[in-house]
């Protein structure tokens, strides 16, 4: 058949080209540069992030936080989000840090002798780890 002069197919032989097509191998899709690409952001998305504020607060007070106190932290935020808590704030050998637990991400941080005598605003909740 042919409309406008272009050949049109038979719905026979597209029917049988559909059928004859092979399907996609998970080795193909797994060297699929979209599909890592898409895995690595699904696997940073699960990791703690800190704000640009949070970082000047931890670097002017002189604080660092070592593999062992952020495996913890991350613990505590998990804890929070199994709670249902938004806005955390979390207590750690003597550092408070407040957390965003939807977005993962650390809002600032304090050291024992600035979290004296202070209070905490827009939490709705703690974790003392």
């Amino acid at each position: 058949m042919i409309i406008n002069n272009r050949p049109i197919p038979s719905i026979q032989k597209v029917q049988s080209e559909r059928s004859q097509a092979q399907p996609i191998r998970k080795s193909q899709v797994a060297s699929n540069p979209f599909q890592n690409v898409l895995q690595q952001q699904l696997e940073r998305r699960d990791q703690l992030k800190f704000s640009k504020h949070a970082n000047q607060r931890l670097d002017s007070r002189q604080i660092q936080l070592s593999e062992d106190q952020m495996l913890r932290l991350n613990t505590g935020v998990s804890r929070a989000k199994a709670k249902g808590i938004k806005e955390s704030l979390v207590l750690m050998d003597n550092i408070a840090l407040v957390v965003n637990v939807e977005n993962q991400t650390v809002v600032t941080a304090l050291d024992h002798s600035e979290a004296t005598d202070h209070v905490f605003t827009n939490i709705d909740g703690a974790v003392v780890i």
